[in-house]
């Protein structure tokens, strides 16, 4: 095992294109790092430079204490699964398995017995002499999983292995993987543009947008402390909600009245009266006001008009369209561009229980529980109210505030 050191990694092509701008991260020996944002933010190409397949431009990528930004990929020892398994077809399961091993001239009987450890350990035993078109999905990722363990690698790389299989499929190899990297302890890189796998795999997330990294933290920090409106966006499923809000003495005046603000923000936000700043709340920080515990802290109640309704048995999501400015909605539309279309209309989506009466077109009291509320800069995106000893790393953060 090893730990993977990029200091200040930077790749332009010929054409000029800049993919990966100015990247510092450091994987720690035996960590499950995930490298995630949307299609063309670089994350591919960053894990194509760690292994050895993309040239550095500029910068540092230190494997095990070793600079090896020279080095071929055959002798950075790493092992890499790819997105479209690259099996051999014509090979059967235990050759392909087999195969990293019969290159480095590996006696039988140590092929054997590693290729047997790795099957057993992937349950691939009863499939062994089948080829790979006679397996489904899942089971030929296993393959391609065996065939990495086998090398005794320093580190495991990912190439979005998952995007291949459906739904159900993905869930279940998402916690197969998880539990071989626990069980083998190694170190492993993991690229993805799923914000499920990257908050359910991961130790730490590295967020990238536009070949820049955002934020560097662990999933649960990402969630409650993102650095600036694009990793907020990101991170959440449905995405968090974003509001016009005037900072008014003790007093944040949003769409639907004022709340106030919360004792922890105000040292924050001095100097910031008057200003109009974008609000986020997550959709599952809401509720049914007539659910809620009267005595609940750190809430404010507000009536509004309910557009849609949809309920799904154990929650319902209740839609609610608001008015925005033009400060505010040019960020949202750009911010809908960056999250490759993520819908970020000017309307509220909350989460509610099930049990919520609220319907269609009812005039419906809602809670808002106001300790979970972000402001933004409209202007840079950044999150004024982020915690600092909590964010996990935001390049350019410095005391209270974060870079876009």
């Amino acid at each position: 095992m090893a730990a993977i050191e990029m200091s200040h990694i930077d790749k332009r092509y010929d054409d000029g294109f800049h993919a990966v701008k100015d990247v510092n991260i450091d994987v720690q020996d035996g960590e499950f790092m995930i490298l995630v944002g949307p299609s063309g933010c670089g994350k591919s190409t960053l894990l194509r430079m760690i292994v050895g397949l993309e040239d550095i431009t500029s910068g540092d990528m230190v494997i095990g204490g070793k600079r090896v930004n020279d080095l071929a990929p055959r002798d950075r020892n790493l092992s890499m699964v790819f997105q479209n398994y690259a099996l051999y077809p014509h090979m059967t399961v235990y050759e392909n398995i087999a195969f990293p091993l019969r290159l480095q001239k590996m006696d039988n009987a140590q092929v054997d017995q590693k290729v047997r450890d790795a099957a057993d350990l992937l349950e691939l035993n009863e499939h062994l002499e089948r080829r790979p078109a006679n397996l489904s999905g899942g089971q030929r990722q296993r393959v391609a999983m065996g065939r990495a363990i086998v090398r005794d690698a320093d580190a495991f790389l990912f190439d979005e292995p998952l995007s291949n299989l459906d739904a159900k499929l993905r869930g279940q190899m998402r916690t197969e993987i998880s539990r071989l990297q626990k069980r083998l302890g190694i170190t492993t890189v993991y690229v993805t543009h799923d914000q499920t796998e990257a908050m359910t795999l991961g130790d730490r997330v590295a967020v990238l947008k536009r070949g820049v990294l955002q934020q560097l933290a662990s999933p649960r920090e990402l969630y409650e402390n993102p650095g600036n409106l694009f990793v907020a966006g990101f991170i959440g499923s449905p995405p968090m909600n974003f509001m016009p809000a005037t900072l008014k003495g003790d007093q944040v005046e949003l769409p639907f009245g004022s709340v106030s603000l919360p004792s922890h923000m105000r040292d924050m936000l001095k100097g910031r009266d008057g200003d109009l700043l974008i609000a986020g709340v997550r959709p599952e920080h809401f509720e049914d006001a007539s659910l809620v515990d009267g005595g609940a802290d750190d809430g404010a109640t507000f009536s509004t008009k309910v557009d849609v309704v949809e309920w799904l048995g154990n929650e319902t999501y209740a839609y609610i369209p608001f008015e925005a400015p033009p400060e505010v909605q040019s960020q949202l539309e750009q911010l809908e561009k960056d999250l490759d279309g993520e819908s970020m209309r000017t309307q509220l989506v909350i989460a509610l229980d099930g049990a919520s009466g609220i319907k269609e077109g009812d005039e419906a009291r809602i809670h808002m529980d106001v300790s979970k509320m972000h402001l933004f800069d409209p202007a840079t995106g950044q999150n004024l109210t982020v915690d600092v000893e909590h964010a996990g790393t935001i390049p350019g953060l410095e005391v209270s505030t974060a870079s876009a």
